[in-house]
């Protein structure tokens, strides 16, 4: 099993620590105030996080805000809490350098185990983690010096920027030096990968469905997921049985649904949905705005052909009662109406699950034709519809958004928009099992799938067509649960002969390979419909017989050149290694060394005017000489500043007119004359200390012609 933490709880995290790491160090207050400041700030950013990231949304009184909060809260005010003690903890425990590198040590080599023996890639927090390292190295040197050297740190406080810019400058040489290494495989393979490839054979480990990774090594199966957190992979099938289901009529057995996508996958948060109390023989209540306006009844009876105990009871369509139950003192059975989702709630310690229940469902009869009539406002202008189901995350691609609009600029109406997403998906892209991931460069798993893989299984087509049906304002969600699986019935082979229709009277064998996933799309009075966009897969509901052609939608630009597009994936999957932003920084680290290198010329400006004097007389410049080219630089700039010097005018007359002009040039000219004087005249040699000095008087001279433009002005 592979635990990760949810997108808004990384978030809740990563800026609480930030806050906390800027309070410590800059807020002047003591440390008890300190700590009730911090506590109020991850308070509030837990709230901003969990509303953003549509956990729940506050409504009504004061009172009932504070009620919800509370009661969303959990867990995540305990991981950031945790998250803040530990940063106190080590910032009082690790004040040592020795501290520092053994703290980073550890943390680095329990990363590299974990990505090792696990399922995890945490070479991302390899990086970060040497890269918090070196700036608590830093910070530990400035704080040591600090306390060794205070006249020479009040010395460096003066000149902030330099200091900045010398680190920056650091850190940015050493990412781009390790960003741009090439990736060498290793000439001998870790004893651990290799027993593990030798014993399976294999690199993919996903569950279908949620494609959540379980191994790192060819053990991933087909069957019902129970995380949806982190989509994609590949897997194998399982052809073990799950259940048999008796039902007249053919259908998918659902589960349950989700509401959130996060970019990754799908959250286990429910979008509030009250549970209600099921007793055997009473009707279910159904959503008002969920419910189709014509249906028709069918029951099945499901038997359970393994052991495994599954979080919901599965049914055709919208349960509307459970009929009977073998033993139904082994748990709790809850109905979520808003998701017409029957959950199981069983014993910890000793779970269990029902051998045989038999539940009553209303199939959907759609009127296609009057449907495709019904234009936005026909459906959604009640507005009854729960913006959750609208819900597309921050930073989502926006060519997916074009796509879907390419896609669909040929139809006005939603069912027609749905139509054509479902065909384009069912048309233009490769069911299998195992996905090429080695071209995935976004990050999003549905931008992914519809630019660079172009290939996968149930959960890349459900979860695009969701997707890029919201992007388009229509209700969508993402449901999960199996396909009819193999019909059991002895006469159909004998029906097929007499040249008649087989029936679907009978039992229908599902097993782990039958474990599937698809989109609901809400059509307003219509309720939720089931569509399909899983190549080879039919559901008998939602189909657009009219509609079955091809449809082909024009890619955006960048994808027409497949040479351009190789470049930019290497590029961007070579910066991905380290888990950051590639291209965004590796142009930020160039600048700034590029930035870093001009300063440095400035500066240098002097010894460089020294160096191409000396290359053009083939000699290394004396102190004289040095001098000389110092005076031609002043007099230079005295010409540029409009002060001219007579062709017929020695510089000491030159000199002496320009004091005369402007006397408050005269304490700065009176010694560059007199020391170009004594290195172009005078016997005696100009010393280092004098011709340093010219530097010193030259700036002097700009100054004071600055000022004196300034008073003129």
């Amino acid at each position: 099993m592979n635990y990760t933490w949810y997108d808004e709880t990384e978030a809740i995290v990563k800026i609480s620590m930030a806050v906390v790491i800027f309070a410590e160090v800059l807020l002047p207050v003591k440390r008890a105030y300190k700590l009730v400041l911090e506590a109020i700030a991850i308070m509030y950013i837990i709230h901003r996080e969990l509303v953003a990231y549509w956990v729940y949304m506050p409504s009504g009184t004061m009172a009932n805000r504070i009620e919800q909060f509370t009661a969303n809260m959990s867990p995540y005010i305990w991981i950031a809490g945790g998250a803040w003690i530990l940063l106190l903890l080590s910032a009082i425990l690790v004040n040592t350098k020795r501290r520092i590198l053994v703290f980073s040590g550890i943390n680095v080599i329990a990363f590299c185990i974990l990505d090792s023996f696990t399922a995890s890639n945490l070479w991302p927090q390899v990086a970060w983690t040497v890269f918090a390292a070196m700036c608590w190295l830093v910070s530990e040197h400035f704080r040591r010096f600090q306390a060794r050297f205070p006249g020479g740190w009040r010395h460096l406080r003066k000149v902030p920027f330099k200091i900045f810019i010398h680190a920056a400058v650091l850190f940015s040489v050493m990412f781009i030096a390790g960003v741009s290494m090439p990736t060498v495989p290793p000439t001998l393979q870790d004893p651990y990968t290799a027993w593990v490839g030798s014993s399976t054979g294999s690199e993919t480990a996903v569950d279908d469905v949620s494609g959540e990774v379980v191994s790192t090594q060819g053990t991933s199966t087909s069957g019902y997921s129970r995380n949806d957190n982190n989509l994609g992979g590949g897997f194998n099938f399982d052809y073990t049985p799950v259940m048999s289901v008796k039902s007249d009529k053919r259908s998918y057995w659902r589960g349950e649904t989700r509401l959130i996508y996060s970019g990754s996958g799908w959250s286990e948060q429910r979008g509030g949905s009250e549970l209600d109390d099921v007793n055997i023989g009473s009707p279910l209540r159904s959503s008002g705005n969920g419910t189709p306006s014509e249906t028709e009844r069918l029951e099945q009876t499901v038997t359970m052909l393994s052991d495994n105990v599954y979080p919901v009871l599965f049914g055709a369509y919208q349960v509307s009662e459970i009929k009977q139950m073998d033993n139904p003192e082994a748990g709790k059975a809850y109905w979520e109406s808003g998701q017409a989702a029957l959950h199981w709630d069983t014993d910890a310690k000793k779970p269990q699950y029902p051998k045989t229940y038999t539940v009553v469902s209303e199939l959907p009869v759609i009127p296609e034709d009057e449907i495709r009539g019904k234009s936005f406002k026909d459906l959604y202008a009640s507005g009854k519809q729960d913006d959750a189901y609208l819900q597309i995350p921050k930073g989502f691609p926006e060519r997916t958004r074009k796509l879907a609009e390419q896609v669909t600029s040929a139809a006005d109406t939603p069912y027609e928009k749905v139509g054509l997403l479902q065909n384009y998906l069912t048309n233009n892209f490769k069911y299998t099992n195992q996905p090429d991931l080695s071209k995935k460069v976004s990050k999003d798993f549905v931008d992914s799938f519809l630019f660079e893989i172009k290939e996968g299984y149930c959960d890349y087509f459900s979860t695009s067509m969701v997707m890029m049906a919201r992007s388009l304002g229509i209700p969508a969600r993402w449901v999960k649960g199996y396909a009819p699986g193999q019909q059991q019935t002895d006469m159909d082979d004998v029906m097929q002969r007499l040249g008649r229709q087989a029936t679907d009277n009978g039992t229908y064998t599902v097993t782990n390979a039958d474990a599937h996933s698809w989109a609901e799309v809400y059509f307003g009075p219509y309720g939720w419909i089931p569509v399909e966009a899983t190549p080879g897969f039919n559901m008998p509901l939602l189909t657009h017989q009219e509609d079955s052609k091809p449809v082909t939608a024009p890619l955006p630009e960048e994808e027409d050149n497949p040479q351009k597009q190789t470049e930019t994936a290497a590029t961007k999957a070579n910066a991905d290694r380290t888990g950051l932003n590639g291209t965004a920084v590796v142009w930020i680290t160039a600048v700034i060394v590029v930035f870093f290198a001009a300063y440095t010329l400035w500066l240098l400006r002097i010894r460089v005017r020294f160096l191409l004097v000396g290359i053009r007389k083939g000699q290394r410049l004396s102190p004289d000489q040095k001098v000389i080219v110092m005076t031609e630089r002043w007099v230079s700039r005295m010409k540029r500043k409009g002060i001219q010097r007579s062709s017929n005018e020695t510089l000491r007359e030159s000199v002496r007119r320009w004091e005369k002009e402007m006397p408050a040039l005269s304490p700065s000219l009176a010694p560059l004359l007199m020391l170009f004087e004594k290195a172009r005249y005078s016997p005696s040699t100009i010393s280092e200390a004098e011709w340093r000095s010219v530097y010193a008087h030259s700036r002097e001279l700009k100054a004071a012609l600055k000022k004196a433009e300034d008073f003129a002005a």
